[in-house]
């Protein structure tokens, strides 16, 4: 059975949800062998991180790497894969917790050699805090389970999402520089890193897929400020690495073109449908019928 290193950046993160995190972790049935690398990045609350780690430091199979300052979840992932070297590398982010045979099921996926990355099943955890909560955990179920499945038919998952995401680590070696030195507006970025991972597998040649039957809790937001943050974060993603997977269209199903086209144009369409609709309601206090059709029908579309 391939070695598996579950990396788990960590920035911040509360100590009884890591610790929540690891446990998921250390509980894993996969009969091969396991490592776990925690990466602290620079977090202000370290002295309670450290008290996570007292208590893993009995479980020989977990290794805390304490990063001196905050230098990002690239960085901080990489930390980790160099001083690791197991054929198989799952991120696994610290507010998740992933089930008990979930490494177990990725692993089984990895075994077909054209397979660089797998994704699991994404879940909140915290689904029944709010009513936004509950929306975006059928929000998750709808993305991974129609927009991920039908992309995984085709070997072409479009973002493997970091709490569950597993890669081989013989493909993201070679693949490491690019990751590492993505530019945004002429600095490194710091957001997308999942999506841009993905797309790199894919430039390489790599199948990337999705194991509906690895089930990943995790928390999500309840507000609509951080909703919102998130949102907007995750589209700059989606916008600046769509341009970056143009060149794969040509090789890739049509319906995969019409996924990655209706991503990207879609948002775009209702942005400008609302404009102009709110534009004419203004100028002459009525609403075009093609407007409200426009929307309706985007709306539709995406859910």
């Amino acid at each position: 059975l391939p070695a598996v290193d579950v990396i788990v950046p960590s920035f911040n993160e509360d100590p009884g949800i890591l610790s929540a995190c690891l446990a998921s972790i250390a509980d894993q049935d996969y009969p091969g062998e396991l490592r776990v690398y925690v990466v602290d990045d620079g977090s202000r609350n370290r002295e309670a991180i450290l008290r996570v780690r007292a208590f893993y430091s009995r479980d020989p199979r977990f290794s805390f790497i304490l990063l001196p300052e905050n230098v990002g979840k690239r960085k901080a992932q990489i930390a980790a894969i160099g001083q690791s070297s197991g054929d198989l590398v799952l991120n696994v982010d610290s507010d998740s917790t992933i089930a008990i045979d979930v490494v177990s099921k990725l692993a089984s996926k990895m075994r077909d050699p054209e397979v660089g990355a797998v994704m699991g099943q994404l879940t909140a955890s915290n689904s029944g805090d709010t009513w936004l909560t509950k929306l975006i955990d059928m929000e998750y179920w709808l993305a991974c389970n129609e927009e991920r499945a039908a992309q995984s038919r085709f070997g072409a998952v479009m973002c493997c999402c970091g709490p569950c995401a597993m890669y081989r680590r013989s493909a993201l070696a070679s693949l490491l520089d690019q990751y590492e030195t993505q530019l945004s507006r002429g600095k490194l970025s710091d957001f997308g890193e999942d999506r841009h991972l993905t797309i790199l597998m894919l430039k390489a040649g790599f199948r990337t897929e999705y194991v509906p039957n690895a089930i990943v809790a995790t928390v999500v937001p309840d507000t609509l400020k951080s909703y919102l943050r998130q949102q907007l974060r995750w589209a700059r993603s989606t916008f600046r690495d769509t341009f970056l997977a143009l060149p794969l269209l040509r090789g890739l199903n049509p319906f995969l073109t019409f996924d990655v086209v209706g991503q990207n144009i879609g948002p775009l369409l209702l942005a400008l449908s609302v404009v102009t609709g709110l534009a004419h309601f203004i100028t002459t206090a009525t609403v075009p019928w093609w407007t409200i059709l426009i929307i309706a029908s985007i709306t539709i579309i995406r859910c």
